[in-house]
């Protein structure tokens, strides 16, 4: 798969490195936001091609990014990952327009960049 244009907005700094140089190993372009804020000026900024998003932050939380850029508005699939595994939180995320939804504690790094190049070739 061609590189791509990631972003990911996930406010644990140990999961950033990880998620960065994973990504990296893979090809792809990461940018990275530490908050909500930081991700909606990043989306502002230039629209990914997919964006990886934490629910739990600071700031701005993942839901409120999601509020920000409505689904029939955005032109990228957005990949939840939260420590939420709670059915609230997905049903919550469904309404927002998540298209995949992945429990940190439940998923390993080889899914989560299946799930992605997944996401992006049903994009294209």
């Amino acid at each position: 798969m061609a590189a791509v244009d990631i972003l990911i907005a996930e406010d644990d700094p140990v999961l950033r490195q990880v998620y960065l140089k994973k990504f990296g190993i893979a090809g792809h372009t990461v940018r990275i936001a530490q908050n909500g804020q930081e991700a909606v000026a990043a989306i502002r900024e230039k629209s990914p091609d997919i964006l990886i998003l934490d629910f739990q932050m600071p700031l701005m939380d993942g839901f409120q990014v999601l509020e920000t850029f409505p689904k029939e508005q955005r032109g990228f699939p957005v990949l939840a990952l939260t420590n939420f595994g709670d059915e609230h939180a997905r049903q919550r995320g469904d309404a927002l327009g998540v298209d995949a939804y992945f429990v940190k504690r439940d998923m390993t790094m080889k899914e989560l960049i299946t799930k992605v190049e997944e996401l992006l070739t049903k994009k294209t």
